[in-house]
């Protein structure tokens, strides 16, 4: 058995976790089902490459609610780890004199999690005790458990796990019941994991029998793996556009038009932007573009990465050169997102010209719909 102390320079890393971070709580179950899925994504991977020869089996993603343990878990069979890489990616934090850091990121803790790869740390924010139980894929690994009660004091030990990969154990703190309430888990799946590109299964499928849904044996998954952006635009029909429109934004009318968004280089950037028709100005604060980083719902606050007379718009774009963790003040000064933002408006003036070009009728029979983007474009952005 090992004993320690995280690496942290300064005991008060969890005080500022539980602290800072507070004001976004739920983001600890984004965070750790986006740790399982890249585990998974990473043994897919050496598996193609014949780095690695076993059988891949289910790769799934489980997150599971037990309620008198008052425990979470958040389940992957993806690569594990072994207890020297525990050792490095969980025991010894890269901080560099972490007083001047927090010191410099105290008003922003989102920063925070991004800049250190702390995703495994926000599991900290709603619990008393955090336990890794988990197997790597090497062969002859031994399984290991870790568990940490939100002190810098851990205690590492050989366990038996007959399955490769890593459990994630969270014991619930008393203030943060709300997380093993099953709809609360379901809305936040929901929310962060629809489009992730692994299963990610939250208990089993029902059917109505006797008067009252029942659980089947069918695990159920709750993400769409190939959402429409993801895949080439050659492969989808107009109501497959349509299809994924109303999946975004249910019970509202058809859009005029869209454009989808395929780009590499100097940035990789994929999406689907929709011309809606605008009823009022419920509809614009409502129904706002979505911001994905590979597949991971990041924000639908998206000033600064679309120009302000684009907010009209609705849909999703998706880069993995958006950091996951943004704050707004990081967004408006990163490069990358100014950019982005002038390619968007370039490919919408492009769909708008191309559409004029080609189908006229339909331009004109949609122009009062239209114009208000064109006239608020031209007001606000000279180069559009």
């Amino acid at each position: 058995m090992q004993k320690g102390t995280i690496g942290v320079t300064t005991d008060n890393i969890f005080p500022v976790i539980k602290k800072f971070l507070y004001s976004d709580h739920e983001i600890f179950l984004r965070e750790l089902v986006s740790n399982a899925v890249d585990a998974t994504q990473k043994l897919k991977t050496l598996s193609s490459f014949g780095d690695f020869k076993g059988e891949l089996g289910t790769m799934n993603v489980t997150v599971s609610i037990d309620k008198n343990k008052g425990t979470l878990t958040i389940s992957d069979r993806g690569i594990g780890m072994t207890a020297e890489e525990i050792d490095k990616y969980i025991n010894q934090i890269a901080f560099s004199g972490a007083e001047e850091f927090l010191e410099k990121y105290k008003n922003d803790a989102n920063a925070i999690i991004g800049h250190f790869g702390l995703g495994f740390y926000s599991s900290f924010m709603v619990s008393k005790k955090v336990e890794i139980r988990t197997l790597s894929y090497k062969e002859g690994a031994q399984a290991v458990m870790w568990s940490c009660d939100g002190s810098p004091a851990y205690e590492m030990t050989d366990i038996e796990k007959s399955e490769r990969g890593t459990d994630i154990i969270l014991y619930v703190d008393d203030d943060n019941k709300e997380f093993l309430e099953e709809q609360r888990i379901e809305t936040l799946l929901k929310k962060y994991c629809r489009f992730l590109p692994v299963p990610v299964v939250f208990g089993k499928e029902q059917e109505w029998k006797d008067g009252k849904y029942v659980d089947t044996d069918k695990d159920r998954v709750i993400n769409d793996m190939e959402p429409a952006w993801t895949r080439k635009p050659t492969d989808l029909t107009d109501e497959d556009y349509r299809k994924f429109y109303a999946d975004l934004y249910p019970g509202i009318d058809e859009p005029l038009f869209w454009i989808h968004l395929n780009i590499d280089y100097p940035f990789k950037l994929t999406g689907i932007l929709y011309f809606p028709k605008i009823k009022n100005n419920i509809d614009i604060n409502r129904y706002k573009i979505q911001l994905y980083c590979n597949q991971v719902f990041v924000t639908d606050s998206v000033e600064g990465i679309v120009p302000d007379f684009l907010m009209l718009l609705q849909g999703v774009i998706d880069s993995p050169d958006i950091p996951l963790n943004v704050s707004r003040s990081y967004l408006q000064s990163d490069s990358n997102v100014k950019k982005i933002s002038g390619y968007i408006t370039k490919k919408v003036s492009e769909r708008l010209q191309e559409i004029f070009n080609s189908d006229h009728k339909q331009f004109e029979e949609k122009w009062d719909d239209l114009k208000i983007f064109i006239e608020y474009g031209m007001l606000s952005d000279e180069k559009f």
